[in-house]
């Protein structure tokens, strides 16, 4: 009789001791994916750069016709000194400019590589900046995309325009061109004050919704100040991930 009762015994210790072993499994599981989540870069956190508009038409002040007692270059450093400090305590933010230099040329100056807590550094160079020359802007979002060593990790570009291309460049090939080997490269474009004003460019504006729409990006029109700092906290504060165009 003690035999079966013997058997019965060491069988359900056999259960305890394969419980035990499966809780552990899935706790080693569960750790594991918590720690992978922990790993995985949030879209707010990752590198970015800013493409600053410095060119000639920056300095216009005219808001659909009517003169504004503000140059767009000055709404938009206004702008940008609201976003920029909670947006640079979370991520290393670089910055291009382009426009200022030798006399109506295409002047891109890479101004510094992605850096933490940016935004005094950044204030200070835009502010900083007199409006001048043409507007390179497909070379400069090209650059910021090398800066950002787009090929092998993710990186966010915002462009700040009040013009299109106007140096023989064209933004819908560069989208393209990106879109193929740089799917982790977000690119952001906001056409400031653009209602209004006419843009001269030889390129229409549809290639500038061509360089977002191409790469995970927003294309959005900022006719105020305040427009303008909804835009930033939409695309460098924190990206709205959901309401990127669908590819």
């Amino acid at each position: 009789m003690g035999l079966p009762s013997r058997g019965i015994a060491v069988a359900a210790l056999h259960s305890v001791r394969l419980a035990v072993i499966a809780s552990a499994v899935l706790l080693v599981c569960h750790v594991s994916a918590v720690r992978g989540e922990e790993k995985k870069p949030s879209p707010c956190t990752e590198d970015a750069m800013i493409v600053f508009d410095a060119s000639g038409s920056m300095s216009g002040n005219q808001v659909l016709g009517i003169p504004n007692s503000k140059a767009r270059i000055d709404e938009v450093r206004a702008a940008l000194a609201q976003v920029l400090p909670t947006a640079a305590a979370h991520r290393r933010i670089g910055l291009i400019t382009y426009g200022p230099g030798p006399y109506n040329q295409c002047n891109v100056k890479l101004e510094f590589k992605p850096t933490a807590n940016a935004a005094d550094l950044i204030m200070k160079i835009v502010n900083a900046l007199v409006p001048a020359g043409k507007t390179p802007l497909t070379s400069a979002v090209e650059q910021a995309a090398d800066v950002l060593n787009y090929e092998s990790k993710p990186g966010v570009i915002v462009v700040v325009t009040d013009g299109e291309e106007t140096c023989g460049g064209l933004p819908c090939e560069l989208a393209k061109q990106l879109h193929v080997t740089a799917d982790q490269l977000t690119v952001h474009v906001i056409a400031f004050r653009y209602e209004g004003f006419s843009w001269t460019g030889g390129n229409s504006v549809m290639d500038l919704m061509c360089l977002a729409n191409e790469n995970n990006g927003l294309y959005t029109r900022a006719n105020s100040e305040e427009e303008l700092v909804d835009a930033l906290e939409k695309t460098l504060d924190c990206p709205m991930i959901s309401q990127a165009p669908l590819r």
